[in-house]
């Protein structure tokens, strides 16, 4: 069921759900905490996502819906924006802990063992910034590897590990300037 199509109150509970997966972690957050502090009846949980599992899922999806769509807007729509200004906007629309990716990246620690088809939305969506990244960069160079776009992941995923640690500072701009000079940028 699409995010759009679903009542006020199963919406309520994925907002909320989302919330608390974002501070807490999945594991930490239970069936019982998120309909008490969505303030809906159990049933109408059950009714709607049927599990935790399928709770997850819904809520990963929401972000990888949403994240992108901002993708495809910096990388289609906005068209006055040069290739170096694009992967910027990208790095930091996706190394945010109050952007979209938060959720999925904290997916990648804590599900992968324990709710396998909700970790495949977050894998299905790493693989889709990477072919899309690398079809952006070969609009510039058309030596662009494959390498190169999953560089770009993996310099994101690093600038949230160091947003993760309170004692580091942030060093997103540096690391993003590094990736792009070994680019020629």
């Amino acid at each position: 069921m699409p995010h759009s199509n679903l009542p006020f109150r199963a919406l309520s509970v994925l907002h909320t759900s989302r919330f608390l997966f974002n501070k807490h972690g999945f594991h930490n957050v239970g069936i019982d905490r998120i309909i008490e502090s969505a303030k809906v009846p159990k049933a109408t949980f059950y009714n709607y996502f049927h599990s935790k599992e399928r709770l997850i899922e819904m809520s990963l999806t929401f972000q990888k819906d949403g994240l992108k769509e901002e993708v495809l807007s910096i990388i289609y729509v906005q068209k006055g924006l040069n290739l170096p200004d694009k992967l910027r906007k990208i790095y930091f629309l996706h190394a945010n802990l109050d952007g979209l990716y938060h959720l999925p990246f904290k997916a990648i620690f804590e599900i992968a063992k324990t709710h396998p088809k909700a970790y495949q939305v977050v894998v299905e969506y790493r693989n889709w910034l990477i072919n899309e990244i690398y079809q952006l960069l070969l609009t510039t160079n058309e030596n662009a590897s494959k390498q190169d776009a999953h560089m770009f992941l993996f310099v994101i995923d690093g600038a949230m590990v160091q947003l993760l640690d309170p004692n580091k500072p942030d060093e997103r701009e540096r690391l993003l300037e590094y990736y792009l000079i070994q680019l020629n940028f």
